[in-house]
């Protein structure tokens, strides 16, 4: 079992930037690929990013490429999300969810075994 918990969420302007962190517990977080998704009210949760199991490669998501930067340290067994550059279209839960299935840069939510709690990002314009 890992235990993931999001933290950094918070109100940000619009340009502004955030620093998301996910702590994980349990199982060490370096066995499985970690990613980030958000959810915003009445719409499917999103992919945004994906890291592998040894920080060497990322993906994103076109919507955030450029924008976000995920990476790890799987001494501290954290994952972090850099939000730069914000627009108020950011705003939503943003959670981060782990995986050790075949391909680590797995897009689809339902493939994620683990997911935490989630943490609010509102971007105001």
């Amino acid at each position: 079992q890992v235990q993931l918990v999001e933290s950094g969420g918070g109100l940000v302007q619009a340009g502004g930037s955030l620093n998301l962190s996910c702590t994980a517990s349990g199982r060490t977080v370096s066995r499985y690929a970690v990613g980030w998704f958000r959810q915003a009210p009445g719409k499917a949760r999103e992919f945004l990013t994906v890291v592998n199991w040894s920080g060497g490669s990322t993906e994103y998501a076109d919507s955030v490429k450029g924008r976000f930067t995920i990476s790890r340290d799987n001494a501290k067994n954290t994952v972090n999300l850099q939000l730069n550059s914000l627009k108020p279209e950011d705003t939503a839960v943003y959670y981060c969810a782990a995986h050790s299935s075949g391909y680590w840069n797995n897009r689809d939510p339902l493939r994620y075994d683990y997911w935490g709690q989630g943490t609010q990002v509102t971007v105001s314009s």
